[in-house]
């Protein structure tokens, strides 16, 4: 009965090596292409951005990363608002609650934030202050309320110093997350 089992699991263990080794080739007997390794980084107030982040990763697979701060800003919306519009205007960068640690295994960062006022969240500015990016290709996705993309991919741009910023964010409204599958197919991201 040993020899059996014994049997059973070298044969079972031959075939997962086989179909490993087959979905690491290409047509041709070539291994395919390395998959690139990607960080999702956020930031997410109402769970709007975090949605964003959660059906790309669910796409193209990668790590996930939510920028928290170390001050919840507060549940109210008009509190959050005039708090968020005095903080940009004095270029003030909350504590964050964690930093995305060492980012050299990511080839790909793609980094998201609400619209407000214009431009990224303090959070996020934050974020690119506090973590090395340099040499990485930065990928934004940006949602809002009604104002569009404005200046958050310019001013996200500026603020990521030594990176190379893709010139295709995905901007969408609230919680919609319309066009990331073809926006992801254009940029040339698959699962």
């Amino acid at each position: 009965m040993n020899k059996m089992m014994t049997l059973v699991g070298c044969a079972l263990s031959l075939f997962a090596t086989g179909a490993n080794a087959a979905e690491n080739k290409t047509e041709g007997n070539t291994p395919a292409a390395a998959k690139p390794n990607i960080l999702i980084a956020y930031y997410s107030w109402s769970g709007n951005t975090q949605k964003v982040a959660k059906e790309i990763q669910e796409k193209i697979g990668g790590d996930l990363f939510e920028i928290k701060t170390v001050e919840a800003y507060p549940e109210d919306y008009k509190t959050t608002v005039s708090q968020a519009k005095k903080e940009i205007a004095e270029g003030y960068r909350p504590k964050l609650a964690a930093e995305a640690g060492d980012l050299s295994k990511y080839d790909a960062v793609f980094i998201g934030s609400p619209n407000w006022w214009g431009t990224i969240a303090p959070a996020v500015s934050a974020f690119l202050d506090n973590t090395d990016l340099n040499g990485k290709t930065v990928i934004p996705f940006i949602t809002h309320g009604g104002g569009g993309v404005q200046n958050t991919v310019k001013d996200l741009t500026a603020q990521c110093k030594g990176c190379k910023v893709s010139a295709t964010p995905w901007v969408g409204y609230g919680s919609f997350t319309i066009g990331i599958s073809g926006w992801l197919k254009d940029l040339g991201y698959k699962k």
